[in-house]
């Protein structure tokens, strides 16, 4: 005799939830609204690079230095920044599936061209792509950061959680993943907000 599997049985790729897709329609509406909301984010964050200037007292000579500008909107609109999530995961889907990469080297131009690479191919890469997880966790955490940069919001507050090592680590709601400095176990985000309170844990 034969037991059917329940098809809401499997966990979604991303976020560990049963589902009855490898991941869920609304994690890949997530990526996808994620994705099409960096390049916009990516132009936008050009105002967080002009310096301010501190305000003066009205009389001459008494001008004080600019503010600098923010090095995290620098970082996110550097190599490596917004361009290396979206050019890195495209050049990375291309790579798998033996497609051309185009030889750009404006930092804007690989930051649309991998948001569009992407987008058009998300249905396979949730499908099939075994970095899916990793995929949705650096989409948003990098869409939370530049979207706090250009409103001036506040960075998350980071909440202590307990490994079973013993070692504390300090994540927030938009923390991709951590490797504990203790036992060197990688953890992914929803493993992070798996694991107990620090505090909880201490006062037990």
């Amino acid at each position: 005799m034969t037991t059917a599997v329940d098809p809401e049985s499997w966990p979604c790729a991303v976020c560990d939830r049963p589902a009855r897709e490898r991941v869920h329609r609304g994690c890949e509406d997530r990526m996808r609204t994620n994705l099409e909301a960096l390049p916009r984010l990516y132009r936008a964050l050009a105002a967080a690079l002009q310096p301010g200037r501190r305000g003066g007292d009205g009389r001459s000579g008494t001008r004080t230095a600019p503010i600098p500008c923010s090095l995290d909107a620098v970082d996110l609109r550097a190599r490596g920044g917004i361009e290396g999530v979206l050019g890195g995961w495209a050049r990375d889907l291309c790579e798998r599936e033996g497609w051309s990469i185009p030889d750009y080297t404006s930092i804007t131009a690989i930051v649309d061209w991998g948001a569009k690479t992407l987008i058009t191919n998300l249905p396979m890469i949730c499908d099939e792509h075994p970095a899916v997880k990793e995929i949705a966790d650096e989409l948003r955490s990098v869409r939370a950061q530049a979207e706090r940069l250009i409103t001036g919001e506040k960075p998350p507050r980071r909440v202590p959680v307990a490994c079973p090592c013993g070692a504390i680590l300090r994540v927030t709601l938009d923390t991709a993943g951590v490797k504990c400095p203790g036992c060197s176990q990688q953890y992914g985000h929803s493993e992070l907000f798996g694991l107990p309170l620090a505090e909880r844990r201490a006062a037990a």
